[in-house]
């Protein structure tokens, strides 16, 4: 890294700083993708009538007195305001601490700029920093992150919604906040245009967005040698794209003469096709690369080399020869395997940021398909065999440099050995056959001994200089006619080799080799794969080791965002790390669901042979009737389906421990998570389909409950019968995940008039799969909102319904017993939640009245 990132050097450090910081902030805003409010987008006529006059864009700030006024005047409004206050403040904060970072980050690094050619630093100039390979690296690395940051945040959060989260931060927050920092922020992230739904390019876009806050204009800024980088920073300099021919046609003969899909942050994939559609010069430069003739022949030569490299990779992991000897082979073949994965995967995949489809860009993927002969199958199964291959290697490695030092010594007290024989066999001492004492040769081979056991580890140069002795002495006294000689030289010349490659082994290798192997690019593209694994899992669950290998593999990806935040030891470490981890762990657990889920499909087969074939056994039997109860076939077709759960429970237990980034995850817990995940939605779904009622229908409660407590003692004796074979605890599980789900549907049943989402409610402690069914009428939403309006109905003592139950038999009472029969953990919940339902329907009714 040399001085310049030298920890003294406060230069180098406040730059540092600044980048590992964008990559954190990068993190942060993937993170809140994933948690931006449903209500904001205003999707429903429902949630535009109700909260229309209270979510409003930018248009705010042209008549905020207005606003506020309508507000002030409606106590409707005002009741609905404050909920939004109590509901969203917190997640409006993050929102908007993650906008303001960005304007901090690049205000932060145009003063860095302005401290350099102010003099602020003694002895630096922008000169010398451009003049440093670090340095330059660096400035170009905070320019391209600062572009990351704003197509982020304009592909994932619309123009209309995050202005919808400024101005609800501002107006909850007027107080808190400097109304100058938020009109900056506000500025530099007011709506553009764009929408990924739309397939319509905005006038002058992106440039006009990156143009949204001004930085200083560095003429002799070096460009990048990484083309996502230059992709980046030539939308801050347009002109180049619109006029400067010549300039274009240098740089797309150097970085795209066979490529013109790009991933430009982890997996973030443009095409340039579509990207630099309206800058004249940058589109008649790539014309060159995207002659049919070009792509023709580019296609058909990574889709030849994919064939082959099929071949090569399944006779590499057949062998299972693999030593310090062939590993250079090896390496070379993985580093061909990854240079065709990228091509072919970047330019088969669907781009992330899509500014205007167009048939072109269809055409042209088309036709790579098409010339290349891709398949998703033959891809993935390079991917799996290269990532095994790598996988190998890598741990193979680690073990031969921990071992280094050690066999390094071993080898040089065999040759020394070796050597010193024969000195002794040429002295007369230990006579060998057809050998002559010869005085000149013992000296010689006894000062090569010396030399040998002279010589360290890094020592290459002088190992070299002894092999070629020992090839010169065989050659000029003519040795080869003693084959005790030539084999005692022979193994000798072969330990020195041995030595030389020990001594030349370092960790440069394994950080070349993850450099080579790096799928940053691929971190999007691996969701397209997923169905293909699982069908691949599905026909063999032994296949699942296989996954081990690629996840280490993803997991490498992590290094690119974490490098500078790493170097800087910055404190944001733990919480990228945590988040990329995270992201890993839940593609994992996508991709092995299909285990628990091929789990239920057969135990579905269980329940109907427990539920409608088997006889129940009396205690007493007399044994002229043992045959009758046998059912041997019914009973042999059990034990296929339950031998069949235990291959797939083994082929999910075999990952063992897997880690994930900074995460290490246990298979079992993973085959456990999948299996209540399945469990909720098996069990939500019985519910859902059986607890729907009529009022115009004649089927009476009770009768329907007795239907679904039969289909729930199916599924209960059914989960328990499999939990030897799973090596779960089946009944701990069952009754957790019945709690789980009739407390999911209280509270989804519970949102509406007297809850806005986003609050948090009583009976979930964690965050779980959601299970969303559409409701079946337009009172409730849920099967529990269903069965306490039912209850309610029938018991309603205006009703003539309410006469046809006896006290001891009421439908709520005999729920309760038919459907908590197997499991106490759930009659507490029924006795909480059936109360909760009830004042919350009797309360809605109560506002509706006013």
């Amino acid at each position: 890294m040399g001085d310049f990132l030298r920890s003294s050097n406060s230069f180098g450090q406040t730059l540092l700083r600044l980048v590992a910081r964008g990559n954190a902030i990068i993190a942060e805003l993937m993170r809140l993708k994933n948690y931006l409010p449903p209500l904001y987008r205003l999707e429903s006529k429902q949630d535009v009538q109700k909260y229309g006059a209270l979510i409003v864009d930018f248009a705010y700030f042209k008549a905020a007195t207005a606003y506020e006024q309508k507000i002030e005047n409606n106590p409707v409004l005002q009741e609905l305001d404050e909920e939004l206050r109590k509901n969203y403040s917190d997640i409006l904060s993050r929102f908007y601490s993650g906008f303001e970072s960005i304007h901090k980050y690049i205000t932060d690094f145009n003063s860095y700029i302005d401290e350099i050619e102010d003099g602020t630093y003694l002895q630096e100039s922008f000169e010398s920093v451009m003049m440093n390979e670090e340095g330059k690296q660096l400035i170009c690395e905070a320019i391209y992150l600062y572009g990351i940051m704003l197509l982020l945040v304009d592909c994932y959060f619309d123009g209309q919604i995050r202005e919808r989260l400024l101005v609800s931060y501002y107006r909850y927050n007027v107080q808190k906040v400097s109304s100058t920092r938020v009109d900056d922020v506000c500025l530099l992230l007011r709506s553009t245009g764009f929408s990924r739904n739309l397939n319509k390019r905005p006038q002058n876009y992106p440039e006009s967005y990156f143009h949204a806050y001004p930085h200083p204009d560095h003429r002799s800024i070096a460009l990048s040698n990484q083309a996502s980088m230059l992709v980046i920073i030539l939308c801050f300099k347009p002109s180049i794209l619109i006029t400067q021919s010549a300039t274009m046609r240098e740089i797309v003969d150097r970085f795209f003469p066979d490529t013109w899909v790009i991933s430009l942050y982890m997996g973030i994939i443009i095409d340039l096709v579509d990207w630099w559609n309206p800058y004249k010069a940058a589109k008649a430069a790539l014309n060159n690369t995207l002659e049919n003739s070009n792509i023709k022949r580019i296609s058909q030569k990574y889709g030849q080399l994919m064939e082959k490299q099929l071949i090569k990779t399944g006779e590499a992991l057949s062998s299972l020869n693999l030593d310090e000897g062939n590993i250079g082979s090896v390496i070379k073949l993985t580093r061909d395997c990854n240079v065709t994965l990228h091509w072919i995967m970047l330019h088969t995949a669907t781009p992330t940021i899509l500014i205007e489809d167009s048939k072109r860009l269809r055409n042209l993927k088309q036709l790579v398909i098409q010339d290349s002969k891709y398949t998703v199958e033959k891809t993935l199964r390079l991917l799996l065999n290269s990532a095994q291959i790598e996988y190998n290697i890598k741990q193979m490695y680690k073990q031969l440099l921990q071992d280094k030092e050690n066999k390094w010594v071993k080898n040089k007290e065999k040759c020394i050995l070796k050597i010193n024989r024969l000195a002794d066999a040429f002295s007369g001492v230990k006579q060998l056959d057809d050998i002559e004492k010869n005085q000149t040769l013992e000296n010689w081979f006894r000062e090569i001994s010396k030399h040998i056991e002279s010589v360290v580890e890094d020592d290459g140069k002088k190992i070299m200089q002894l092999l070629q002795a020992l090839e010169e002495v065989q050659e000029f006294h003519q040795l080869e006619n003693n084959l005790q000689i030539l084999q005692y030289l022979k193994e000798a010349r072969q330990i020195l080799h041995n030595m030389l490659r020990s001594s030349l082994m370092n960790e440069d290798t394994i950080i070349a080799l993850n450099i080579v192997t790096d799928c940053c690019y691929a971190w999007n593209i691996m969701e397209a794969f997923i169905p293909e694994m699982q069908n691949r899992i599905k026909a063999d669950p032994s296949t699942v080791i296989q996954l081990k290998a690629l996840l280490s593999k993803m997991a490498s990806a992590l290094e690119m965002p974490l490098l500078r935040i790493n170097q800087i030891k910055s404190p944001d470490l733990a919480s990228v790390s945590q988040y990329y981890s995270r992201e890993l762990e839940s593609y994992a657990r996508h991709v092995l669901q299909i285990i628990p889920e091929s789990v239920f499909a057969i135990l579905a087969q269980i329940v109907d042979l427990e539920t409608n074939v088997f006889h129940e056994i009396p205690s007493k039997l007399h044994k002229d009737k043992v045959k009758d109860y046998a059912q041997s076939r019914e009973r042999l077709k059990m034990a296929e389906l339950t031998y069949s759960i235990s291959i797939f429970t083994n082929g999910m237990l075999s990952l063992e421990s897997v880690s994930l980034g900074i995460l290490r995850v246990d298979s079992h817990r993973l085959l456990e998570d999948g299996i209540r995940q399945e469990l909720v939605k098996k069990v939500t779904l019985a519910l859902h389909n059986s607890l729907v009622f009529d009022a115009k229908s004649k089927d009476l409660l009770v009768n329907k409950l007795q239907a679904l407590s039969t289909v729930m003692d199916g599924y209960r004796k059914s989960f328990q019968y499999i939990q030897d074979y799973t090596n779960i605890n089946s009944l701990k599980i069952w009754h957790e995940e019945i709690s789980y789900i009739i407390s999911k549907a209280v509270e989804e049943e519970c949102k509406g008039s007297l809850w806005t989402p986003g609050k948090p409610w009583l009976f979930l402690p964690e965050e779980k799969p959601l299970v969303n069914l559409q409701p079946t009428d337009s009172n409730s939403q849920t099967f529990m909102g269903r069965l306490a309006r039912e209850i309610t109905r029938i018991t309603d003592p205006n009703s003539k319904l309410s006469d046809e139950f006896e006290t001891e038999t009421i439908a709520g009472l005999r729920f309760l017993e038919l459907f908590t029969k197997h499991a106490e953990i759930s009659k507490k919940i029924i006795y909480q939640t059936i109360p909760i339902l009830a004042c919350h329907h009797y309360e809605v009714k109560l506002l509706l009245a006013k």
